[in-house]
């Protein structure tokens, strides 16, 4: 409550304190894992518990998720460095989304943002997949108050 604490358990969307949901989404939705949540604060549930409340059946899990999850390094400056061998890895990244068929890559970092919006731009799959920020498909899925 204003203190800025994060919600590590999903209680406040579990109490109904983030608003209530409507229908669930329609979005075939699969996660990414930011590397500073994730590997650096252990964080992998929260992210998945509010996206399931977005849609039961989400996270499809990609191939690589949780602590095996790709590091785009973009907090370590690397998104703006070119890649000289192998595939740059906004690209993997979004080849490996592409195979669990979901039209939404969830994730909740900026710089993963940046990273898998140009791997779909770049792909042949932007007209069929977007990346979104966990608080934006949590938004989307929130009753409006004007109702």
């Amino acid at each position: 409550q204003g203190s800025g604490r994060r919600d590590p358990d999903g209680r406040l969307s579990e109490a109904g304190r983030l608003g209530k949901t409507r229908n669930p989404s329609k979005r075939k939705i699969t996660y990414h894992d930011p590397c500073y949540l994730g590997r650096y604060n252990n964080e992998y549930a929260a992210p998945r518990k509010l996206l399931n409340t977005v849609n039961p059946e989400a996270p499809v899990e990609m191939q690589k998720h949780g602590h095996e999850s790709f590091c785009c390094g973009a907090g370590g400056a690397r998104m703006w460095m070119e890649e000289t061998i192998g595939t740059r890895i906004n690209e993997e990244r979004v080849r490996q989304a592409t195979e669990t068929s979901a039209d939404t890559i969830a994730t909740g970092c900026p710089f993963c943002m940046t990273m898998l919006s140009d791997g779909i731009a770049s792909s042949d799959h932007a007209e069929q997949m977007e990346a979104k920020d966990v608080s934006e498909l949590m938004l989307e899925s929130l009753e409006s108050t004007s109702d």
